[in-house]
C-alpha cells in the first residue's frame, strides 16, 4: 500500500458511478494524478465498474471495491480484476480471505481493539470510520500505541480544506468521497475536484 500512497495518497470512492460513465471519470483522475479508485458495492453494477476500470487502468491504478461486507463479495471483486479491498467494519475474516488472494486489505476501524483485530488479520491499513466522528488529535493518540509504520487513512467528512490538519496528525492517506465525486458529476468536474485535493496534498506535504 506504501508505494501506492507514494504515488498519490487519496482513495477516491466512486459512490454511485454507473458503468457506462466510469472510463472518462477515471481517466480525469489519473490525469489529475490520483492512482487508487473504490468502486463502493452499492453503486450501480459496481463489479462491471471495477472490471472495466481494471481493464483499461489496471497496470497503472490501484483498483477495488468499498462497502464490502462478507468474504464472498471479496472473491467477486478478484474474479473481475480488483485488488484492494475497503470496509466501513472490522471483520479480520474479510481482511484475511483478502490477503489470501493476493489483494490490499483497507477495513474500516473506530476502537484500538479493532485496530489491533484487523492488523494481526494481516490488514494493509486502517480506516477510521466516520472520520466526522474522530478528530486529528485522537489519530495522533491512536497512532501513538499502534505499531510503528501503521498506515491511518481518515475517511468521511474529507476536503482539500480538512487535509492539512490530519496529515499534521499522521495520516497517511485520505478516503475522498463527495468531495472529488458525486451522482451527476461529469468527468471534467470530477478532474477539477481531483486537482485542487492534489494540490492541497502538496501543499500540506
Amino acid at each position: 500500500m506504501k508505494q501506492w500512497f507514494a504515488k498519490c495518497p487519496l482513495i477516491s470512492i466512486l459512490r454511485g458511478v454507473r458503468p457506462d460513465e466510469v472510463i472518462p471519470i477515471v481517466a480525469a483522475l489519473e490525469a489529475a494524478g490520483v492512482a487508487i479508485v473504490e468502486v463502493p458495492l452499492n453503486s450501480p453494477q459496481p463489479l462491471e465498474s471495477i472490471k472495466l476500470i481494471a481493464d483499461n487502468f489496471g497496470d497503472r491504478m490501484l483498483v477495488g471495491a468499498g462497502t464490502v461486507m462478507t468474504p464472498d463479495q471479496v472473491r467477486e471483486i478478484a474474479g473481475v480484476g480488483g485488488k484492494l479491498i475497503v470496509t466501513p467494519h472490522a471483520d479480520p475474516e474479510i481482511v484475511r480471505t483478502a490477503k489470501g488472494l493476493g489483494m490490499l486489505a483497507a477495513p474500516g476501524f473506530f476502537t484500538p481493539a479493532e485496530a489491533f483485530s484487523l492488523l494481526k488479520a494481516g490488514a494493509d491499513c486502517l480506516k477510521i470510520f466516520p472520520a466526522e466522528a474522530f478528530n486529528p488529535a485522537a489519530l495522533k493518540g491512536i497512532r501513538a500505541v499502534l505499531p510503528p509504520g501503521t498506515m491511518v487513512v481518515p475517511v468521511g467528512g474529507m476536503t482539500a480544506e480538512t487535509i492539512p490538519e490530519w496529515t499534521a496528525a499522521g495520516a497517511a492517506g485520505f478516503g475522498i468521497a463527495s468531495a472529488i465525486y458525486k451522482v451527476g458529476d461529469t468527468a471534467e468536474i470530477v478532474g477539477q475536484k481531483a486537482a485542487a485535493l492534489v494540490a492541497s496534498l502538496r501543499k500540506a506535504a
